[in-house]
């Protein structure tokens, strides 16, 4: 009876949609999401960018999960502090495990896990921008699951990565809460538009920014090369 319900109930669609984080585990599943996208190479398909900033329009609600503080400044900062602490662990965890077996994922069978173009992508990228590639990876799916990897397996002094590792979770932590947090007080009292109503707006409109220099990058790589 349980396992009919489970397969009427849920779709593996649900995964890619942030509504369903925050309505079935709220604030400590999202920690969890946070910490597996931005560190374990599994967690590549998970929604980092729409999950945090629905999150931040929620934030008073996922705030009150862990301590109630009536001020939604507080409850901006309490989120950010802990998410934000999710992935630096995240990103740390991936460059540990970078060190330890990075080197002999580029002999790993691909799967549907793993794609192998997916570490290259990383490590190209990290060529190209440095140390800085922790920080911009943070604002870019699925190479910021890798780059902390490949930071690990080009033995990048950890120092050093761990001072880009804050900075970096810091400000995509924080850009995303308050964009979301403050856009939906701004379209509400402007247009009367709740974005809690409309989520797949947000959701389409995250994934179109975040995906679009990728895409651009892709199709302007082919146009040169042809």
């Amino acid at each position: 009876m349980l396992e009919i319900f489970l397969t009427t109930a849920f779709h593996w669609s649900q995964l890619l949609q942030p509504q369903f984080y925050i309505e079935h585990g709220g604030l400590w599943l999202i920690l969890f999401v946070v910490f597996a996208e931005t560190g374990l190479f599994a967690g590549f398909f998970l929604p980092g960018d729409s999950l945090l900033f629905v999150a931040g329009i929620y934030s008073t609600n996922l705030a009150n999960e862990f301590i109630p503080t009536g001020n939604e400044f507080l409850d901006l900062m309490v989120l950010m502090v802990l998410i934000a602490s999710a992935g630096i662990a995240g990103n740390a965890t991936g460059y540990w495990f970078g060190k330890k077996v990075g080197p002999a994922m580029y002999g790993w069978k691909e799967n549907l896990l793993f794609k192998r173009h997916y570490l290259e992508q990383a490590h190209e990228f990290y060529e190209k921008h440095g140390g800085g590639a922790i920080i911009i990876a943070r604002f870019i799916p699925i190479i910021r699951t890798f780059a902390p990897i490949v930071a690990g397996i080009v033995q990048m002094d950890k120092k050093k990565f761990m001072v880009f590792n804050v900075i970096g979770s810091v400000g995509w932590v924080f850009s995303m809460l308050v964009g979301g947090h403050f856009l939906q007080i701004w379209i509400l009292s402007q247009f009367g538009f709740d974005l809690k109503q409309h989520l797949e707006v947000i959701v389409l409109g995250i994934v179109f920014v975040t995906t679009a220099p990728v895409i651009f990058k892709l199709l302007f790589n082919k146009k040169k090369t042809a």
